[in-house]
């Protein structure tokens, strides 16, 4: 195999590991956040990087973000994202993305409430490892669910519906 085609190929294999990369990088934002796991939340983000959601909070920083994360788990103990229809653009070290977003939260002063919308994202490989730079979430709507009450699942979900 000529040279030429070896290096087109590595090049199309790191593009397919780099886009499996990225879609784990969305897949555990939600995961961390649904399960209240800081570390795999840490493990997210390069020290610089920021995070927006608005009227939700915004936060420059990993440290920032995941203060933010704590203090939202308090008043948010129970959340279930739903993440969707990613678009992911990678060249070379960097990508950019958007992702659909749908996210049922118990918040402790409003009961449950639903909120959807989509990120905006942009990814960096440094030091061989994908995280977020930025990832920004453009509101499209929240839909208190009054009177909404889980009959079924466990304790923690039932009791708190």
């Amino acid at each position: 195999m000529a040279a030429s085609n070896i290096e087109a190929l590595e090049a199309r294999l790191d593009a397919l590991e780099s886009r499996l990369a990225i879609d784990a990088l969305i897949a555990s934002y939600a995961e961390a956040f649904d399960n209240q796991d800081e570390k795999l939340l840490a493990s997210l983000w390069h020290d610089d990087s920021r995070l927006l959601l608005g009227d939700f909070g915004n936060s420059d920083g990993r440290d920032t973000i995941l203060a933010s994360a704590r203090r939202n788990w308090k008043r948010m103990p129970h959340m279930h994202h739903w993440m969707a229809n990613a678009i992911v653009v990678v060249k070379g070290d960097e990508a950019t993305g958007t992702v659909a977003a749908d996210c049922l939260f118990f918040d402790i002063e409003q009961g449950p409430i639903q909120v959807s919308g989509r990120y905006r994202d942009s990814y960096s490989r440094r030091d061989g490892r994908w995280a977020f730079v930025q990832r920004e979430f453009d509101l499209h709507f929240v839909t208190p669910l009054a009177g909404w009450k889980p009959v079924a699942g466990p304790e923690r979900f039932v009791a708190a519906g």
